[in-house]
């Protein structure tokens, strides 16, 4: 039992996976479905993960902002990694679209004996995904905020932590890596006639 609230003692998920497992929710070239399509799939993912009980009411549009405060981390994530295709403009567009979600999904400070931390000020999807913006926010301070990146091979963009020493990392995993390379190699070939 948790002393400070008389509740069974759950422990909270590391922010950084929070975080992950909600940009990870992603359609992509690896036969994983887009998981935020309809508020059903939102609903269930939500569920899944603690953010919502079965008996809260989710609609499309819940699915929709889901999806756009993925993509606008997504887009982050991806100028962490370095990728060519996220130009200033782009970056601009996702902060802009974080600060306004910042103002939507309002957090809270929640002070316990022993932690003080971010939560969601509200309860419902406004509270989940403020829960997914508290995350954020909780891996941003501890320092690691950079080293959350997205996988630069299109139409990959999977979410990793950069675990390497020189933080430069640029793909998920070594076949991505080598997918890249040799989408390059063919681009060369065919623009050199070979």
């Amino acid at each position: 039992m948790d002393a400070v609230h008389g509740s069974p003692t759950r422990s909270r998920p590391d922010a950084a996976d929070v975080v992950l497992r909600f940009v990870n929710t992603r359609a992509d070239g690896a036969g994983n479905i887009e998981v935020f399509g309809t508020a059903a799939g939102f609903a269930d993912w939500a569920v899944e993960q603690d953010l919502l009980t079965t008996a809260t009411v989710v609609t499309d549009s819940d699915a929709a902002a889901a999806r756009e405060l993925r993509d606008a981390l997504v887009t982050v994530f991806l100028a962490h990694a370095g990728d060519p295709t996220v130009d200033g403009a782009r970056i601009g567009d996702a902060e802009r679209y974080l600060r306004q979600a910042g103002t939507r999904y309002p957090l809270t400070t929640v002070i316990t004996a022993v932690s003080a931390r971010l939560g969601a000020g509200s309860t419902g999807v406004p509270g989940a995904l403020g829960t997914v913006l508290a995350a954020v926010t909780e891996v941003a301070q501890s320092g690691d905020w950079t080293r959350i990146k997205a996988c630069c091979n299109p139409p990959c963009h999977f979410g990793f932590v950069d675990r390497t020493r020189n933080r430069a990392a640029r793909y998920c995993s070594p076949g991505c890596g080598s997918q890249v390379s040799m989408r390059a190699y063919r681009q060369r070939q065919k623009q050199t006639g070979s």
